[in-house]
């Protein structure tokens, strides 16, 4: 094929993804052809990574009860109407377990970016800011977990949660005294020392309903914080009155926004779709990948 034949060959691909798509209108095709030829930083969406800390995963448990005010767009109806399938995505259950086997616990749900490369807890007890934790002794164990769970002997129920996007690892809910924690139940583990507490078990998983309902209704693709001040994006954007909602959900500096876009307007269907071809991630294809992977 030479040089010259191929706008020819693209602009007629895109014109019979335009016609499947029932974009009959020129507006709308040219807000399709546009869109496709857009040069943005588009990268993946983040793999969940195997590692003890709950914070390095996409925090999806947040879409429960996901304020209104996180969303961001110029129409409140725009921004109610992605909110409300936004929070139906997620299920939450709670579990009162009268025992749990606390050597079942590899998690943390406080961590900082140091500890997130650590795989189990007995990874983390070997790595240097453990060392000052010594346990030698079943009373060195309980002097030791008795820091993160002070009423330990008392019995008191401990704080933890799931999510089936990270598997089978259960999650520590405190915030203090993590070394100490971790060391502990690895002791635990490695001496086959049977620890059991009372338990609150949240666990959240996504929903195949909210997931089909949210497919159904709306584009939503994974945009790089440049997209936002690039003039060619954003003129397709505002110039031409789009509903969209927008939001940071997945943390981290550099991590890309969700662009959601309303499937009942034509236009906003042609942005997504030219989105797509230019190499925006599908968040849902991305959910839905996290959903049966795990």
């Amino acid at each position: 094929m030479s040089l010259s034949e191929q706008p020819s060959t693209l602009s007629s691909r895109l014109g019979a993804l335009a016609q499947r798509l029932g974009l009959i209108g020129r507006g709308q095709r040219q807000i399709l052809e546009r869109a496709s030829q857009l040069r943005l930083p588009f990268s993946p969406l983040p793999q969940v990574r195997d590692s003890i800390c709950w914070q390095d995963g996409p925090q999806l448990h947040r879409l429960i009860d996901l304020p209104r005010s996180a969303l961001s767009g110029p129409v409140q109806e725009d921004k109610a109407q992605a909110h409300a399938m936004l929070v139906r995505v997620i299920e939450a259950q709670e579990q009162q377990l009268t025992s749990f086997d606390l050597r079942m616990i590899d998690g943390l749900s406080t961590c900082n970016p140091q500890q997130a490369c650590h795989t189990s807890f007995e990874v983390f007890a070997a790595s240097e800011p453990c060392r000052q934790v010594r346990i030698i002794s079943y009373k060195d164990f309980v002097k030791t977990i008795s820091l993160a769970l002070p009423r330990f002997l008392a019995g008191e129920p401990i704080n933890l949660r799931q999510a089936s996007w990270r598997g089978e690892r259960v999650f520590w809910t405190g915030e203090h005294h993590s070394e100490s924690f971790a060391c502990a139940i690895a002791y635990a583990r490695r001496r086959e020392l049977e620890v059991n507490l009372p338990a609150e078990l949240s666990h959240y998983r996504l929903s195949d309903k909210g997931l089909c309902n949210l497919q159904q209704h709306y584009h939503v693709l994974g945009m790089p914080n440049a997209a936002w001040s690039d003039p060619a994006f954003m003129a397709l954007l505002l110039d031409n009155g789009l509903p969209y909602a927008r939001l940071s959900l997945l943390g981290g500096p550099g991590s890309p926004e969700f662009l959601l876009l309303p499937k009942h307007s034509t236009e906003a269907t042609a942005l997504g779709e030219g989105l797509r071809l230019a190499g925006a991630p599908d968040v849902v294809g991305y959910l839905k990948q996290l959903q049966v992977q795990r």
